[in-house]
């Protein structure tokens, strides 16, 4: 059986990502791109690419943009390489 295609991020907010979304599990990956867009501040997205070790420039494209969602891999590495935590984790959790 095919699995079930999701939507892309922006295909779930028209104002990805600056407008918060209601389904918990979506705006913990919003909170995960502003974090992602806050920490590249002014560098374009391949100078990013470049300093993010593992990184390319097309994954990040289509993150920033919704058109993909952002896999483990890139949020450890998008992590490491900025030496700073962007995924908070599920926003629905309560803080530990």
């Amino acid at each position: 059986m095919p699995r079930k295609s999701r939507p892309k991020p922006r295909e779930v907010s028209a104002a990805w990502p600056d407008e918060r979304v209601a389904d918990p599990v979506v705006e913990s990956v919003r909170l995960y791109v502003v974090a992602l867009r806050e920490a590249m501040g002014s560098r374009s997205i391949r100078s990013t690419a470049k300093e993010v070790a593992g990184v390319d420039y097309s994954t990040l494209q289509a993150i920033l943009a919704g058109d993909a969602w952002p896999d483990s891999l890139t949020v450890a590495r998008t992590e490491q390489g900025f030496g700073a935590r962007l995924w908070h984790g599920p926003v629905a959790l309560s803080e530990d």
